[in-house]
């Protein structure tokens, strides 16, 4: 498999994650074997679909133990799908928090990122914690 730069940088991402705060090393199998997942393709995958992938090889509880440590480490990012499924994705260009709009074909179901950011408007004196942005349509494969 040919890694491009974004894949380093996943694989960077994942290397740091896998240290926790007093420096030991905790890079489980269960994380390797749930980063795989994300390596090859820029799609979203819900949980749903995650857990089905691995039932062989883990159990529900400890997929979702490591998808809440990687999210919470920013490597990946979660967002609820038209059928209120919470999908995984991984992050982009870096380990940071992303705003950004996700995209959902209603003829193959796919769900992917958009690439590109936006700013959440500020609202009078309310404090917005997050926003989410879910585009319905075709893919170009379904087109």
């Amino acid at each position: 498999m040919q890694l491009s730069c974004n894949n380093n940088h996943f694989i960077l991402l994942l290397q740091l994650c896998s240290i926790n705060f007093m420096g030991v090393v905790r890079n489980t199998k269960a994380i390797q074997e749930l980063t795989s997942l994300f390596l090859d393709d820029e799609k979203a995958l819900s949980v749903v679909e995650i857990v089905n992938q691995l039932s062989s090889k883990m159990n529900k509880t400890t997929v979702y133990r490591a998808l809440k440590r990687l999210e919470d480490d920013e490597v990946l990012h979660s967002f609820i799908d038209r059928d209120g499924l919470k999908c995984y994705a991984k992050n982009r260009d870096s380990n940071k928090k992303e705003v950004h709009p996700h995209f959902h074909c209603k003829s193959c179901g796919i769900s992917i990122c958009v690439p590109f950011e936006y700013e959440i408007p500020k609202y009078q004196s309310h404090k917005i914690e997050s926003a989410q942005v879910l585009l319905y349509g075709k893919c170009d494969k379904c087109l």
